[in-house]
């Protein structure tokens, strides 16, 4: 460790004092890595040793070690410790080092380290050590936990789980807080210091890779650096965010879940479809493929600020989560049940199809294309499912995301499917011209005369030109036989929500806006899909656009 004084601002290398931290830790003594560094108001620095799993307390003034000790280890239960495409929070880990990253001081006599890991150990959490080297609070998986409620569990790398690294502390008003940054979940815990059990406070979406804060309380501001740069997929950037401390409700996240009754997250993510319920603010998402071991449809309670994830039921075929499944629509088929639209992969042998599930969650029919449509078929196939009529005329309208080979440049189809006939048929649907990046259709719902269509372009921030609404006037509906001319429908702008999108985050637009519904009373809602936060900063948007009466 060297110590500079500074003079002037400017270090002063005649000053510089070096600390010899070698032979100290019970870890790798000989070969010391320090990693972060803090300043008390005694003057003391309090250094972490990651890989060392070691904290060592220096006197800025004359570079001796005051005290130092081993960051210890943590014992977690009922923790997701695998990478299986499914959140199954009943797993341990006995006596994980800590192996803290990010050091702050709470006062002259309290530390806080965020336990990120680097070696053998993380033990996804954050402590707060006595200068003595006590415990004085371990937050275990809580804060996990809270990650994983607002969605932005990232099951995709989990053996260090969430990677708490990134870590400041400051004095807002009455309120000492702790920021607490998540790399992998892509979000700040916000906690107020008690001077024992810390308070959670609130859940904040930021960048990916969130690794420096700076709390600025003079201005009630938090700045995140972002370490991930996506730019060659075309991605988001490396960026900064800034949050403002205000009075009020916090505006994120917009939906969180429930925890289930042994107290563990209920974990979602992924929401790649909505539909309304038999009640006002009652609807269901579905999860996609990224969850490919645990196909889920979530029961959601909007009535509430944040919406709540209620309920999850996953998909089963035989008893067992089925596999080769890619919901991308859901619908309720009136009888306690859904149709779900599963996009298909040829590549992955993944079949395009219709699927029927009961109550609960088993799957009671699949139907699948006809050859009419496989022998044209791609990746991006179906975003959507609706029904119109009932009884024997009961028809099943799908969407299609984009073009296939049969389809014109600028055009892709509506399916309709009659179970009671089973009887295919379809429209072509017009989409906008793309300045970047690819056009499709992302949902759709029925709902008083109309089809109600999401369009959208794959683009973020300022190249994101169109998240739109269109509507096709149901008695203009007339599908036709496949294999045959279709029928060209027009469609008329409802709403275009790139303002929306814009409200919502102060001004970038991400992707993917994959879920519209029209609840019982009339009131639409969108959601984001948040990839399953890879190589996505895991928001999820939940936006209420009013009622369709206001806007149609």
């Amino acid at each position: 460790l060297k110590i500079f004084t500074l003079a002037e601002g400017e270090p002063d290398c005649a000053t510089m004092k070096s600390v010899n931290l070698a032979g100290i830790a019970e870890v790798a003594a000989e070969d010391p890595e320090p990693e972060f560094v803090a300043f008390n108001e005694a003057g003391e620095i309090a250094v972490t040793l990651q890989e060392n799993n070691h904290v060592a307390i220096v006197n800025a003034e004359t570079g001796a070690i005051v005290t130092h000790f081993s960051a210890g280890s943590v014992t977690l239960d009922k923790i997701d410790t695998k990478k299986n495409g499914a959140f199954s929070f009943d797993g341990k880990m006995e006596n994980v080092a800590r192996e803290p990253d990010a050091v702050k001081w709470l006062d002259n006599d309290r530390l806080v380290v965020a336990n990120e890991g680097d070696y053998k150990g993380g033990s996804r959490g954050f402590t707060i050590f006595s200068k003595k080297g006590e415990v004085v609070y371990e937050s275990g998986p809580s804060f996990e936990y809270e990650v994983a409620n607002a969605g932005h569990y990232p099951d995709d790398r989990n053996k260090k789980g969430i990677e708490p690294e990134g870590l400041d502390t400051g004095a807002f008003g009455e309120d000492r807080l702790i920021f607490v940054a998540s790399e992998r979940g892509s979000v700040v815990g916000v906690y107020k210091d008690t001077g024992a059990e810390p308070q959670f406070v609130q859940i904040l979406p930021s960048g990916i890779g969130p690794e420096g804060l700076v709390a600025i309380p003079s201005r009630n501001l938090l700045v995140t650096a972002n370490e991930a740069d996506l730019v060659e997929d075309g991605l988001a950037r490396s960026h900064v965010m800034i949050y403002e401390r205000s009075e009020g409700p916090a505006t994120y996240p917009m939906i969180t879940a429930k925890l289930t009754a042994d107290g563990t997250p209920l974990g979602w993510g992924a929401l790649s479809a909505l539909a309304a319920g038999d009640t006002a603010g009652k609807l269901f998402a579905a999860s996609d493929s990224f969850y490919a071991n645990a196909p889920s449809i979530f029961e959601i309670d909007a009535t509430q600020t944040p919406a709540l994830i209620t309920g999850k039921t996953i998909v089963t075929r035989g008893g067992h989560p089925a596999q080769k499944l890619d919901i991308e629509g859901i619908v309720a088929d009136g009888e306690g049940g859904f149709w779900l639209a599963n996009e298909g992969d040829p590549a992955k042998l993944v079949p395009h199809a219709i699927l029927r599930v009961d109550d609960k969650g088993e799957i009671k029919q699949e139907i699948g294309f006809p050859m009419d449509l496989l022998a044209h078929q791609t990746r991006f196939g179906l975003e959507g499912i609706t029904t119109i009529g009932e009884g024997d005329d009961l028809t099943l309208v799908m969407a299609m995301q984009r073009e296939w080979a049969d389809d014109a440049k600028g055009q892709v189809k509506l399916l309709a499917y009659k179970p009671k006939a089973k009887e295919w048929s379809a429209v072509r649907y017009p989409l906008e011209a793309s300045e970047a990046g690819w056009m499709g259709l992302s949902e759709i719902t029925a709902h008083d005369g109309k089809l109600y269509i999401l369009e959208r372009d794959n683009q973020i921030g300022a190249l994101a030109k169109v998240k739109r609404v269109y509507s096709v006037a149901l008695d203009a509906f007339k599908p036709a036989k496949l294999g045959g001319e279709l029928p060209l429908v027009e469609k008329t702008l409802v709403r275009d929500i790139i303002g929306d999108l814009k409200s919502a985050t102060n001004g970038y637009v991400i992707d993917k806006v994959e879920g519209f519904t029209i609840d019982k009373n009339g009131d639409i809602f969108v959601a984001t899909d948040n990839d399953g936060v890879d190589d996505s900063s895991g928001e999820t948007l939940f936006l209420r656009l009013g009622n369709i009466s206001a806007v149609n």
